[in-house]
């Protein structure tokens, strides 16, 4: 008997405003050169339609359920309708798409749960707009661990967030947090663990028989010995050891300023910095627009484009494509390893 067919990927339409819209019809429309597998979107089919024609685009858009979607995606875009309709303003927020937003990646993590999708692709959101209708998470990433540790109770439901670039992955132990909160909020315990997660997925998911993890330090130069701060010699360096002592490839702590020219990339498969600028600067600087945002440590793949909303390239079809393109493959590859 032959494989049952893959199921499609779950694409979030992302903020309303932004981009997310116009990449998910660009995709669709350049679907054969850029070998994207099946996907459909939870959003609002009457504005996909509005921001279509506003993009000079004319493909046929398809309202179905998500068990539909495999079979339409040749023809036409697949939508599941989630929500209300809403009204396409390009660059333009509006405080009562909030609501929406949420329920896209809501909808999304159901499917998955409700064995629909084999994995989730998010959009990119307004995080600012939905503070303010008091969403009270930091940013999709422990969001969706929320939602895991609600649709999978008892599953490990840790989220850790990485770039992935075809020259260089990265993962920041501490993430959307402010620059004087991360001295106190690094810890052994936390460093470990997430050295741990990061090199369980290397493995189980990117196929690294033994991922090499570099870790970087905090203060310049990695503390010189304590003389910079003694956050590296007494947190960091013990977190090293102990992840050695685990069975796991990591060295450190490294200096980050000398950790990203090529010759040193030769040396490991992923850094772990210390905070979220340490390592998503000289990752989208090497690869901007092929990087992907995944998210390790949940029990079902997720991944991002690794760029914001972009209001001012709503609605002019000028939006890059591939970080999202690259998104939607890297999900496809991960959740089926052994269809790809």
């Amino acid at each position: 008997m032959g494989r049952p067919p893959k199921k499609p990927i779950a694409v979030s339409m992302g903020e309303p405003a932004g981009i997310g819209p116009d990449l998910v019809l660009l995709a669709w429309a350049n679907r054969k050169a850029l070998h994207l597998p099946p996907f459909y979107v939870r959003g609002d089919k009457a504005l996909l339609a509005s921001r279509a024609h506003a993009i000079g685009l004319n493909i046929r858009l398809e309202d179905v359920s998500p068990d539909q979607a495999g079979a339409h995606f040749s023809k036409s875009l697949p939508i599941v309708q989630t929500g209300p309709a809403l009204v396409d303003r390009p660059g333009v927020e509006q405080a009562e798409t909030a609501s929406s937003v949420i329920a896209f990646i809501e909808g999304c993590v159901e499917d998955i749960r409700g064995g629909l999708a084999s994995g989730l692709v998010t959009n990119p959101i307004n995080k600012a707009a939905l503070y303010r209708t008091g969403f009270s998470y930091p940013g999709h990433t422990e969001f969706l661990g929320a939602l895991a540790g609600k649709h999978w109770p008892g599953a490990p439901a840790k989220p850790v967030m990485m770039i992935a670039g075809p020259d260089l992955m990265v993962v920041p132990v501490t993430i959307h947090i402010p620059i004087k909160d991360v001295p106190a909020a690094l810890t052994e315990d936390l460093i470990v663990e997430t050295g741990e997660i990061t090199a369980h997925d290397l493995q189980t998911r990117f196929g690294f028989s033994n991922p090499r993890l570099a870790i970087c330090g905090l203060n310049p130069h990695a503390g010189e010995d304590g003389t910079i701060g003694t956050e590296d010699r007494d947190v960091i360096a013990p977190a090293v050891a102990r992840l050695k002592a685990a069975g796991i490839a990591a060295t450190g702590p490294h200096s980050a300023d000398t950790l990203f020219h090529p010759p040193a990339r030769k040396a490991y498969d992923c850094v772990l910095g210390m905070y979220h600028d340490q390592v998503l600067i000289p990752a989208k600087t090497i690869g901007f627009d092929e990087g992907v945002n995944v998210t390790l440590g949940l029990p079902f793949v997720r991944t991002s484009p690794d760029h914001g909303t972009a209001y001012g390239l709503a609605g002019s079809g000028t939006a890059r494509i591939d970080s999202f393109s690259a998104a939607v493959r890297l999900a496809d590859v991960l959740a089926n390893p052994d269809q790809v």
